[in-house]
């Protein structure tokens, strides 16, 4: 019995060693060939091995070669210095037992791009929802120095360190570009085109989530509890707090980006001032996850949309309130920036079809903000101020310094006074600038509404037609529309 028991161990002992000596590097799905990397900047590549593992990195654009030696669970994590260099790169990571070989690696601009369906809605459009000029795009698609990256729908209750479902680095062409989000794929190509150097676009959004299921158990439980390990991960998957965080962002830390693109807050429209609290938080966890400082953050407005009714008023079913918090967002969220879409929504499609629009609105936050053409205007007109006169209300506006302006005379206006009653109004353009609300209906009033309704079309811009978001001069709990 005794040397059976000794063979035994002596054969486990024996698969052991064979395991660390046949034991290869692994790399995160997000590095591999045809990825880009950030251009200018000290990037980080990471992976995992034996524990203590020793491991060299030599790379095309590096005089020298990298060693290290991973930690005592087998991870190992190395910095790095990037180039403006336009030709493709390679990187070979070695250890005594395996090689990896990563070859047509570009240095340029990485943009994430999540959220939710309008974030998802692919080139080639939903069922009988599609996406106004895809067809041409589609034709005019390849390009090597555009590269594409997915993340798919998968959750997990626990922290992943890879993603488990994704399809891989692919250089942009008409194979490929049908499946991608319209609107990471024209913010990118457009991107490319104007900056002339690669661009690279990780995209990761599903469609109905929650900004819930986008944030950290850290973060989140400072708003509300998480308890999520007796749920159904089967059963409204993308409305779990923290699930998509979990499976679908973490594993993308700590690949160094630009910055992000979001699309979502039609499934958060009933509780605007809780959004207002959870979307900061979440982007100043994000930024605080990559250790990279305030990336830029440039996020979409939801578009006007029916929801079923109408004609309700001062209660978050009507979207305006989910579009104010949005809109307030803005001085919350630092470095960021909002693409107002109040002229391009459908009634009864809450996919709109122009995903172009909002790209090139998107587009213009980043030319401005961040690529630092200031010739390029980004800023919708915001509501700033307001003077009764003239029985009638006086509206003036930040970001409107070369004037306003309506294709076919203003509507959506409506005005109140002390009753809190608020009539259609009349509305025009006054001093290039500002607006002029008034109505018979209202001898002595006070405040202003503007768009504000589930579904509406915008009609207020400013000269590069950059749309008026829907507000209000009131912040009254209890105001009703006259009948």
């Amino acid at each position: 019995m005794k040397k059976t028991g000794s063979y035994i161990l002596l054969i486990i002992i024996k698969l052991l060693l064979i395991q660390t000596v046949n034991a290869e590097i692994k790399l995160p799905a997000i590095v591999s060939s045809n990825m880009v990397l950030q251009r200018n900047t000290t990037i980080k590549l990471w992976g995992w091995a034996d524990a203590n593992e020793k491991i060299s990195i030599k790379t095309s654009w590096l005089k020298n070669k990298i060693k290290l030696q991973t930690d005592n669970d087998g991870n190992w994590c190395v910095e790095m210095k990037t180039t403006g260099s336009k030709e493709p790169q390679s990187i070979i990571i070695k250890s005594n037992t395996s090689e990896i070989r990563l070859d047509n690696i570009l240095f340029g601009e990485v943009w994430i791009c999540s959220g939710q369906s309008n974030m998802e809605q692919p080139l080639k459009g939903y069922e009988r929802q599609p996406t106004y000029g895809s067809n041409m795009s589609v034709a005019k698609s390849f390009n090597p120095n555009l590269r594409l990256f997915t993340v798919e729908r998968y959750a997990s209750k626990k922290l992943l360190k890879e993603i488990e479902k994704y399809r891989p680095w692919q250089e942009a062409s008409p194979n490929n570009v049908l499946e991608f989000s319209a609107v990471a794929y024209f913010f990118g190509q457009q991107l490319q085109e104007i900056l002339d150097v690669p661009v690279g676009l990780i995209h990761n959004a599903w469609g109905g989530s929650s900004i819930q299921a986008w944030m950290s158990t850290d973060v989140l439980s400072e708003y509300q509890q998480v308890d999520i390990e007796n749920l159904d991960i089967t059963k409204q998957t993308n409305k779990i707090p923290t699930a998509l965080f979990n499976s679908m962002l973490n594993p993308l830390i700590p690949y160094t980006i630009k910055g992000i693109l979001w699309y979502q807050g039609e499934s958060n429209r009933l509780e605007p001032e809780n959004y207002k609290k959870l979307f900061p938080a979440m982007v100043g966890d994000w930024r605080k996850q990559w250790g990279i400082g305030d990336f830029p953050f440039y996020y979409t407005q939801i578009a006007p949309y029916m929801y079923g009714n109408n004609e309700v008023f001062n209660d978050p079913n009507n979207s305006a309130f989910i579009r104010e918090s949005q809109l307030e967002c803005l001085e919350l969220i630092p470095n960021s920036g909002i693409a107002i879409t109040m002229d391009i929504g459908d009634d009864y499609c809450i996919h709109p079809p122009k995903k172009k629009e909002v790209a090139d609105r998107l587009l213009f936050n980043a030319l401005n903000q961040t690529y630092g053409f200031k010739t390029v205007d980004h800023a919708a007109p915001i509501y700033d101020s307001k003077e009764v006169k003239d029985n009638g209300i006086i509206l003036k506006f930040k970001y409107a310094e070369t004037g306003l302006f309506s294709f076919n005379g203003l509507q959506g206006f409506e005005i109140a006074g002390e009753d809190k009653v608020f009539y259609p109004a009349n509305a025009r353009i006054v001093k290039n600038n500002q607006v002029f609300v008034q109505s018979d209906n209202v001898s002595n009033p006070i405040e202003v509404r503007y768009a504000w309704r589930n579904w509406v079309i915008g009609t207020l811009y400013d000269v590069n037609l950059l749309p008026a978001s829907s507000f209000r001069t009131d912040n009254w709990e209890n105001a009703s529309r006259a009948k």
